[in-house]
């Protein structure tokens, strides 16, 4: 659920989004990713996750684009986005709206029920009073950091209910019925531009490689991933930068090494695709929240 600037919202009130990272829970784990944000007038640019995206509105109103729908969340509302899947969205009113949300990989997911593929959600936004207070409920003790093995108990819990209560016993994966002619076409063009994110191919030079005309590949492209391959290599480039931010690099450093112009032009795609600046970012993995001198740092991030 990533916000970029834009947007006829009249709000009054400032985004504000918060990241954090906190430990794995238990040894084999890894590590979980929070958000907490307010968004006023901003819309969601389209990007994926490689992680699934679990959120619930706590305040006003969203609208996403999810699977070629138009769908609606209000407070209460829990929002499930499987890895890879493209969607956008934003306020769908003029106030705004506020939530919260956490980024737990495929194997938690599928530890809650085993079975042969990761849990599929046929729908994208679910009403369920139980849930939305059991995600709250997780989030809030992550957030806390004080009681791991609380916090452990309620995420372990809640996931074990979405996935009880909403995944499709029966569904089938995509790569059951092998890769359709959009996909591998898409497959070749991400791979070409994920070889060469700093001095990329040009759309035509793509083309040709593929016997295709340029229209044929953006429209394979697009019907694959749900972005143009310009916003495909842009999100891959955060996703590089954010790994060297990671590692502990300085964020004009993850620029350079991701493909970008400049420490600008990172930011930029950064607030696009997570919603927070590197530097925001940055200070969320390296520290726990609640923190007093995170607060003063960054006034509009408070945590959730």
């Amino acid at each position: 659920m990533t916000p970029v600037t834009g947007g006829s919202g009249t709000s009054s009130r400032p985004d504000r989004a918060v990241w954090t990272r906190v430990a794995p829970l238990g040894a084999a784990g890894a590590p979980l990713d929070l958000l907490a944000a307010r968004i006023g007038r901003r819309h969601y640019a389209p990007h994926v996750h490689d992680e699934y995206a679990i959120g619930v509105c706590v305040e006003g109103r969203e609208v996403l684009r999810y699977r070629g729908e138009r769908i609606f969340s209000g407070v209460g509302s829990v929002i499930v986005i499987e890895p890879g899947e493209a969607h956008t969205g934003g306020p769908a009113d003029l106030d705004g709206f506020s939530y919260v949300a956490l980024y737990p990989d495929a194997a938690l997911l599928n530890a809650a029920l085993p079975r042969r593929h990761a849990p599929h959600f046929r729908a994208g936004v679910f009403d369920d009073p139980g849930l939305d207070a059991a995600l709250r409920r997780a989030h809030r003790a992550l957030s806390r950091g004080d009681d791991p093995l609380e916090a452990e108990h309620h995420l372990l819990s809640m996931l074990n209910a979405l996935v009880g209560r909403h995944a499709d016993p029966a569904a089938r994966t995509a790569n059951d019925a092998g890769p359709t002619r959009s996909a591998k076409i898409a497959r070749a063009v991400a791979d070409r531009l994920a070889a060469e994110p700093v001095a990329p191919p040009t759309l035509a030079a793509l083309a040709a490689e593929l016997d295709l005309s340029r229209y044929q590949v953006l429209r394979a492209f697009r019907e694959a991933k749900g972005m143009p391959p310009y916003a495909w290599l842009a999100q891959h480039r955060v996703a590089r930068a954010r790994t060297l931010l990671d590692a502990g690099r300085r964020p004009a450093e993850a620029a350079a090494e991701a493909g970008f112009a400049d420490q600008a032009h990172l930011t930029r795609w950064f607030r696009k695709v997570l919603g927070v600046t590197p530097g925001a970012y940055r200070t969320g993995i390296a520290r726990p929240c609640p923190s007093a001198h995170r607060a003063k740092a960054h006034p509009e991030q408070p945590c959730a």
